[in-house]
């Protein structure tokens, strides 16, 4: 379809956005959309945009990188390989931070990737980004918006409890991003390991600041916030990119400093060399191999 004016785009928007089960019109003006196989769509018609629409297409990366491609591309040193598969190995509960188009979803596949065949992981996403994962026993969910008549929403904070009566072995949240943070921590407080999410923040030492917050959309005070978190993740993982490359920039843990949550590092890597060990760093790796 040759995009030749701001009526044709818009056509274009709402077209595709409805072959890919999302609603798109005057009502609904912004639109988050994925296929089956990982490309995302993004569109806003008008008038939130001057004219027409303003579509956006991003395409998965086809290759299958595991962590043994990851870390030839150079995304952590080489020594953090049997860290990280150890980690997958003994069932820790894993929060992947980092910025936008850092790697946060790469590395959570690769991570998936490790897991046991006989392992069934429910992963439940906003929009599908992680795929099929090349395995069988594994079911992906993904939120359903309302219809015309306003109803028939389900949400992630539905899906995650869903999870949770589906025998899972692991349980994913593919982006962490509102008030189902209640459900995801309470899940994994309550013994549900190997468990894995995503989350926006700029360094470990903003992860806490960053889950009060969603907490509180959840209607969740910091006292009660800060309890299940502390218990919830074993390890935080913290993704940087620069100049084009990305890398795990940090290794930490929550922690409790006179009852306020913390984010403590125990490892720092620049890129470059060998990674810098920071005062928990044998107590962690005592607990998770090296």
């Amino acid at each position: 379809m040759p995009l030749r004016t701001p009526r044709i785009v818009r056509e274009y928007a709402v077209r595709l956005c409805a072959q890919l089960g999302r609603r798109l019109d005057d009502a609904c003006p912004i639109a988050d959309a994925s296929s089956e196989d990982g490309i995302r769509v993004h569109a806003v018609i008008a008038p939130l945009v001057a004219q027409g629409a303003a579509v956006t297409i991003r395409f998965p990366d086809r290759r299958l990188l595991g962590l043994t491609g990851l870390r030839d591309a150079g995304m952590f040193p080489p020594d953090w390989l049997t860290l990280l598969r150890n980690l997958v190995k003994n069932r820790a509960r894993v929060l992947i931070s980092g910025g936008t188009g850092s790697g946060k979803t790469t590395l959570l596949k690769a991570l998936l990737a490790e897991c046991d065949s006989l392992d069934r992981i429910v992963t439940v996403e906003e929009v599908r980004e992680l795929g099929d994962l090349g395995r069988g026993n594994h079911v992906s969910m993904v939120v359903r918006g309302a219809n015309v008549e306003g109803a028939g929403a389900v949400g992630l904070p539905e899906l995650v409890k869903a999870t949770l009566r589906m025998r899972p072995d692991r349980v994913v949240l593919g982006e962490c991003r509102g008030e189902e943070i209640a459900d995801l921590l309470r899940a994994f407080n309550s013994g549900h390991l190997g468990g894995m999410t995503t989350l926006h923040a700029d360094g470990i030492d903003r992860v806490p600041a960053r889950l009060i917050a969603l907490g509180m959309l959840a209607g969740l005070d910091a006292h009660t916030l800060t309890m299940l978190a502390e218990g919830a993740f074993d390890v935080m993982l913290h993704l940087e990119r620069h100049h084009g490359r990305r890398r795990i920039a940090q290794i930490g843990c929550l922690g409790m400093r006179d009852g306020v949550l913390s984010g403590d590092v125990v490892a720092l890597w620049d890129g470059e060399g060998a990674m810098m060990p920071c005062p928990r760093w044998h107590d962690f790796t005592g607990r998770w191999g090296m």
